[in-house]
């Protein structure tokens, strides 16, 4: 009995040991692997960097609005008797727009008309009776002073009559009509929109800082938001005093609009453009990544090649023999042996082997201004440098990397498949 439980105590502890050995060997063999593992290298774009020729800007947002714009309104009260324009309706100037209903004001002035007709036949026959020394000088002054009020009636009259009717101060496109027929209008209600959309201006501000930089005359670029800045204009005004409380300065610029493609109270990226500089280091700004520690690029160099080892020790010489010896012996070992084939040489390495590794090195920078998607770096690297311009995610110092250029991110994807 005691004997059978030894011989299965024994067998538990092989099958045990077993186990655990080829766990331990398992573990130390995926360990040793992933230890002497390496990475596949992460595909990334890149590009050489070189002085470039820079045109800084001034940049800011802005609102525009129609050099000459208004709401037109009515002057007097009335019922709408018609509507002399549509919307979106280009008009002169002094084109009647709408008329009030003027019957009464008609009527009066033609009753005042009469009566003025009246006083200057009076009158002219008062100044006859004058001149034949029949007529006395106050029946005179009083036939002119009754003409006078006359015709002055008639001036109010015609002048009321004129109010009834709304006509454009300026040429330009009539918005949406804000009133309908046999609507009855107080004076100030407000009728339509008039808008010169043929030239526009563009109000916005920039910080004290820069203002040294701007001056009448500058050119302007301006974009509705979609990163282009096709329209071009100049600078027209500056504020001369300074808001004290946001310390920013009012610009103005203006701008041709023979499109109508901007519209007033429309939002407006504007960039003033200051002179052009040589000689400047830029990157895309995709190429740069911001840290809580700086703003880095990650530059892309040759591996360093790895330290030789100890040259390989010389194999020991064999012992002399004589010549009959050696003779004999090659022969025998001839007969024992068939003849052994040349050993082969080592394959060539290919054009993919042949290649440098390449490495990422990860270097902060000091950026400076923006514009069009570049930014300019000021310190951290040098002409001929090659940086990574896309791909950097989970990229890391001394990490391997493969370089490919059929993508470009600083260029549009349409252009780029045009390029293809």
């Amino acid at each position: 009995m005691i004997k059978r439980f030894i011989i299965a105590f024994i067998l538990l502890v092989l099958v045990c040991g077993g186990i655990v050995g080829f766990n331990l060997f398992r573990d130390n063999a995926m360990q040793q692997f992933f230890a002497t593992m390496k990475p596949p290298a992460a595909t990334v774009s890149t590009m050489i960097v070189k002085p470039t020729e820079w045109t800084p800007g001034v940049e800011a947002i802005g609102t525009v609005s129609a050099v000459r714009g208004v709401d037109l309104t009515v002057e007097t009260a009335g019922i709408v008797k018609d509507i002399l324009f549509h919307a979106n309706q280009k008009v002169e100037a002094n084109a009647v727009l709408l008329q009030l209903d003027d019957a009464a004001e008609r009527a009066d002035l033609d009753a005042t008309k009469a009566q003025a007709a009246l006083d200057q036949t009076a009158l002219t026959r008062a100044l006859e009776l004058q001149k034949r020394g029949v007529g006395s000088e106050s029946t005179l002054d009083s036939a002119r002073a009754a003409a006078s009020a006359s015709t002055s009636r008639v001036n109010r009259l015609q002048a009321v009559l004129e109010q009834k009717l709304l006509t454009a101060p300026f040429s330009g496109t009539v918005g949406i009509p804000r009133i309908d027929l046999g609507q009855y209008l107080s004076p100030g209600t407000s009728v339509a929109t008039l808008q010169d959309l043929e030239t526009m201006r563009a109000d916005f501000s920039v910080p004290e800082q820069q203002l040294p930089l701007l001056k009448i005359g500058q050119k302007v670029r301006l974009g509705v938001g979609d990163g282009e800045l096709p329209f071009a204009g100049t600078i027209r005004g500056i504020d001369p005093k300074i808001d004290p409380t946001s310390r920013m300065v009012t610009v103005r610029a203006e701008v041709a609009n023979p499109e109508g493609k901007l519209t007033p109270g429309q939002f407006v990226q504007v960039r003033v453009e200051l002179p052009e500089e040589n000689n400047v280091l830029t990157v895309p700004q995709t190429a740069l990544t911001s840290s809580l520690y700086g703003d880095f690029v990650f530059v892309v160099r040759p591996a360093k090649p790895a330290a030789n080892g100890a040259a390989p020790a010389a194999p020991a010489k064999p012992e002399e023999k004589p010549a009959t010896d050696t003779a004999k012996s090659a022969a025998e070992a001839r007969a024992a042996k068939p003849e052994e084939e040349p050993a082969a040489t080592p394959a060539e390495p290919t054009a993919e082997e042949q290649k440098p590794q390449l490495v990422l090195a990860q270097v902060f920078v000091k950026p400076g201004r923006r514009n069009a998607g570049m930014v300019e770096i000021l310190e951290g690297i040098a002409p001929g440098d090659e940086v990574v311009t896309a791909g950097q995610n989970r990229l890391s110092n001394g990490m391997s990397v493969a370089v490919d250029n059929t993508i470009d991110p600083t260029k549009p994807a349409d252009q780029q498949a045009a390029q293809k």
